[in-house]
């Protein structure tokens, strides 16, 4: 038997969200809408399907590929948008060319739908006749089977058009299976997604629940998620794959955080929907919302608030950048600050000579830049941007790191950028947040290296540098260079760590 899957509504009802979302791509409890029935029927062992697509049919496709990942064959047909919902089905129909002589199974995946095609395929089969209908609360998630042999079904199609109107003559011809007891929503705005995601985590919808592990009563994560079972302080919670939410980050009532997400330290989030690669800062508080990146949308209200400060909502992630490489303007001004620096050196000398112990006044470490010729040992992507460097053997920040001018120097450092990382570091970083600071370049000093103590948490660190990389401007790094040449006067430069 094959499937033919209606994934082709239109997305304007789901506006802001529709700019980047199909209705079907929509995450609920970090699977996209379309999974939930593309599982289930296969499941049912249902592994040929034919997809019909329309707005954002790329990313679709992208998603379900060419079915190897659930173990089926998938192809894909267009439907034609339009003002009035989109193309009927039993316009679609003729362009497929699907046949008489095996049984199919239509239905829309761009819904969410209780667990009922196996059951309906079940009781189908102790009924006559060439068409049996599977008749939901909502004529748009009925399931229509169609057995070898089967006439002209286009009138009967039209009943899961989006916006048409039911085929009733069609629908009273059939046999029929009562599926209205099935749980059901439509998703039709964004209060009704914000509420689907909500009755999923508390399970209100029967037969479906969030995947993943439980960390506590109430509290489930996706693989890699970091979040501390006293962050849930009431109600239910779904932290999505690889999204890290801070030990003291507050969430209350029944809040849904999809896949690479961030939670700052002190956020609180109330009742709210948080969509992938979105970003929450430090001490931001939000109730009753769905977030987009930088968009926040009020359920309860309507209104729809675009951030412009990125440490309060932000994207993470992006598409992949190369490293900067060195420019010219960089190495003169790494000259210049070498020349200023050079009072500095018998400084650093004398104060290595001290704690070292003589066990040698330079220490070596090998960084990852912004250039630089492969190292022997060094593995990963990161190989052609190892460089090796010195510490001057001091406890004293501003001294020890004296040697780095001579990397902006040569080029491998910026003067402003993200804090250089060992490879070992490098590596060792395993979600995609972490990466989003591989979108700047590397430097000697930075938000993170001015800011951050030098034993703040890796996780802080990387967070601190995402920061930058995603807002960074040239008036921005002036700005960072000049609090560097005013931090040489602080005494926080010169304490010993």
């Amino acid at each position: 038997m094959r499937a033919l899957v209606f994934a082709d509504r239109p997305a304007a009802d789901l506006a802001p969200l529709a700019a980047q979302y199909a209705p079907a791509l929509l995450p609920v409890a970090d699977r996209a809408l379309v999974q939930f029935r593309l599982e289930e029927l296969i499941d049912a062992g249902i592994t040929e399907l034919i997809f019909v697509l329309a707005e954002h049919a790329d990313k679709l496709e992208a998603l379900l590929g060419a079915g190897e990942r659930w173990g089926g064959r998938f192809r894909f047909a267009l439907s034609r948008s339009g003002r009035h919902g989109g193309e009927a089905p039993s316009a679609v129909w003729p362009r497929l060319a699907l046949g008489e002589d095996e049984p199919l199974l239509a239905l829309r995946a761009d819904l969410l739908a209780g667990p009922c095609i196996a059951d309906f395929l079940d009781q189908a089969q102790g009924l006559p006749g060439s068409v049996v209908l599977g008749a939901a609360a909502d004529p748009r998630a009925s399931l229509v089977l169609l057995r070898a042999g089967h006439p002209d079904p286009s009138p009967l199609l039209d009943l899961l058009h989006w916006h048409g109107g039911p085929a009733d003559a069609a629908a009273a011809a059939a046999q029929t299976v009562d599926l209205r007891a099935t749980a059901l929503s439509l998703i039709e705005s964004v209060a009704e997604y914000h509420r689907a995601n909500r009755d999923l985590v508390a399970g209100r919808l029967a037969g479906l629940a969030a995947g993943g592990r439980e960390v506590a009563l109430g509290l489930t994560a996706g693989r890699r998620a970091a979040v501390a079972p006293r962050s849930l302080k009431q109600g239910q919670a779904y932290v999505g794959e690889n999204s890290r939410v801070s030990a003291d980050a507050e969430l209350l009532g029944e809040v849904v955080i999809a896949r690479d997400v961030v939670v700052d330290r002190g956020a609180t989030i109330i009742d709210s929907v948080i969509l992938p690669h979105s970003y929450i800062g430090e001490l931001v508080e939000l109730s009753n919302a769905v977030v987009a990146h930088d968009v926040l949308i009020r359920v309860d209200t309507g209104a729809v608030l675009k951030v412009a400060d990125a440490f309060l909502l932000g994207r993470l992630g992006g598409e992949a950048t190369q490293p900067e490489g060195p420019r010219l303007a960089d190495r003169i001004l790494g000259a210049l600050l070498l020349l200023l620096s050079l009072p500095l050196w018998p400084i650093a000398l004398a104060a290595a000579a001290l704690e070292s112990g003589g066990r040698g006044l330079l220490r070596g470490e090998t960084l990852i830049g912004n250039r630089g010729p492969a190292l022997p040992g060094v593995a990963g992507g990161d190989r052609e941007r190892a460089f090796a460097s010195r510490r001057f053997a001091t406890s004293i920040p501003v001294l020890a790191t004296l040697p780095r001018i001579l990397a902006v120097v040569s080029g491998d450092l910026r003067p402003v950028g993200v804090a250089p990382l060992t490879p070992q570091q490098a590596e060792s970083r395993t979600e995609d947040w972490q990466r989003v600071r591989d979108q700047a370049p590397v430097g000697l000093i930075g938000p993170t290296q001015l800011t951050l103590p030098p034993d703040a948490p890796f996780d802080e660190r990387l967070m601190s540098d995402a920061f930058y990389a995603g807002k960074r401007s040239a008036l921005g790094d002036l700005r960072w260079l000049w609090a560097g040449l005013l931090g040489l006067f602080s005494r926080r430069a010169w304490q010993r760590a």
